[in-house]
């Protein structure tokens, strides 16, 4: 094996083997488990870098397992898989950093963080998936790695929670099985490849190739949380916030609209899809969401719940942008990948700041938390600007590219969807930033008793992250056209897969 072919298998090395270790650690060794998570953390990040420069330098890195004749398990970093993983890297960091502060003198704490990293282990895999097959095998470890870490607390709730995010994700995952086993039976090994790989089966097969793609769309939905399928969603709110932040931002939903990206480029094949006619009902079904995810984001007073139902609508947005037919909408699609990652990730932070050290669960309780904590405040109302698109944020260039490549596509019905949800992110945003800058505090928080400690923020390992995302959330807009940009690097797929 030479150096390219074992780069994916250090790259999921690189928090698998600190994950498994950490699994053996006594509760007591605190140090010990902090310096595991962060060592794997950052050789995940430097393995990534390095790979981003061989890509951009044309190098390939792939490797090949057989597991039985005609079936393979393949890991390949294409330019897809480095924008996945590079976000998955990055934002992994901050969430170990948030994630030690956070758990602090809680229990468990060995078993949250090996689950954290098989979790992070399971996403890079879902990210270097060279074919169906090796995507099912990581997809599906993705779900039992996360349930552990929704059902961390131990709550009747929880427990609830945990058993209504494994029938909403098997079922999927079963969907999943169905379609690819069917999709084999007239394929074979279908690797992804740029432009898709059934364009050669017959017209005879075109009825067929339908209703597979009906199926992975659905099995993929459930994670990627589209309306009918986002049921789970909010109910997985109970799980600690540096476990949200992974669902929304990183691992659960990021990986169902990441699975949506490949079928259409890499299985199928866009121009393929669209002959199909099967792009538009994915881009209906994505309006749809875009609409239902922020008329119930209005309503909800627990603010993770309002989080939660923002993104639903907001993941739809990636889903939207691939189904436009058109290199814009591919651009606008994978550049919020990114974006509506650091934005999501950036709002569970400071709503689990505002949790552990006010008590503050509910918009109904933020009055004055702005004057209580400016720098938490600062960050969350950056985030949530990011999400109404507001220029110099991340959300106003992924909409930019949205909007204009639901232009080209000729259809502006889309882009009118796209302008009623700014409108109705804003609805459900801008309360918040009034109640906690504008509203006077109350007497006393929920939680008085940590409030008393006499902090002015929260602790350093709570207050960094966020400030940090919330950094990126401008940084992606102001650099936008810089060649290392998550925009110049989606104009490089988009290229390959509309200019072959």
């Amino acid at each position: 094996m030479n150096a390219h072919a074992a780069m994916p298998l250090l790259v999921l090395a690189s928090s698998l083997v600190p994950g498994l270790v950490i699994f053996a650690l006594p509760e007591q060794w605190r140090w010990q488990r902090t310096v595991l998570n962060l060592a794997g953390a950052l050789a995940k990040l430097a393995l990534i870098g390095v790979m981003v420069a061989g890509v951009l330098r044309g190098e390939h890195y792939e490797v090949r397992h057989t597991v039985l004749p005609g079936l393979e398990l393949v890991l390949r970093a294409d330019p897809l898989a480095i924008l996945f993983l590079a976000l998955s890297a990055a934002l992994w960091f901050l969430t170990t950093l948030y994630a030690v502060g956070y758990l602090e003198g809680a229990p468990e704490r060995s078993r949250f963080f090996g689950f954290f990293s098989l979790c992070v282990t399971a996403t890079v895999g879902v990210a270097m998936a060279g074919d169906l097959f090796t995507f099912f095998f990581f997809y599906e470890l993705l779900t039992l790695s996360t349930y552990p870490l929704v059902v961390h607390r131990g709550t009747p709730k929880a427990l609830r929670a945990g058993a209504v995010y494994l029938a909403y994700t098997l079922a999927g995952g079963a969907l999943l099985l169905a379609a690819i086993a069917w999709l084999y039976s007239l394929q074979g090994q279908a690797e992804f490849a740029h432009g898709g790989v059934l364009a050669a089966l017959g017209p005879a097969r075109h009825g067929q190739l339908r209703l597979i793609f009906l199926l992975l769309v659905a099995g993929l939905g459930v994670k990627a949380a589209l309306v009918p399928l986002h049921g789970w969603l909010p109910h997985a709110m109970v799980a600690p916030a540096p476990v949200s932040a992974l669902l929304h931002a990183v691992a659960v939903v990021k990986a169902g609209a990441f699975g949506i990206v490949r079928v259409v480029y890499d299985v199928f094949g866009v121009e393929f899809a669209q002959s199909l006619q099967l792009l538009a009902p994915l881009a209906a079904a994505a309006c749809i969401t875009i609409l239902w995810g922020s008329l119930r984001a209005l309503w909800q007073d627990g603010l993770k719940r309002r989080l939660a139902y923002s993104t639903i609508s907001q993941v739809a947005y990636i889903v939207l942008g691939v189904a436009l037919f058109g290199p814009l909408g591919t651009v606008g699609a994978l550049a919020h990948l990114v974006h509506q990652g650091i934005m999501k990730i950036t709002l569970f932070f400071c709503a689990g700041n505002y949790a552990e050290t006010l008590g503050v669960h509910k918009v109904s309780q933020m009055d004055g938390v702005g004057r209580r904590m400016p720098l938490t405040t600062a960050a969350f109302t950056l985030g949530a600007l990011g999400m109404m698109g507001a220029p110099l944020t991340a959300g106003h260039v992924s909409k930019h590219y949205l909007m204009a490549g639901a232009d080209a596509a000729g259809a502006p019905w889309a882009g009118w969807v796209l302008i009623a949800s700014s409108v109705l992110n804003a609805g459900y945003f801008l309360p918040i930033i009034y109640r906690a800058w504008f509203r006077r505090p109350p007497g006393h928080w929920p939680n008085e008793s940590i409030a008393r400690r006499g902090l002015r923020e929260t602790t350093l390992l709570l207050l960094v992250p966020p400030l940090v995302s919330a950094l990126a959330v401008v940084a992606a807009a102001i650099f936008a056209d810089a060649p290392w940009s998550p925009v110049s690097w989606a104009r490089m797929i988009a290229a390959r897969e509309y200019l072959r």
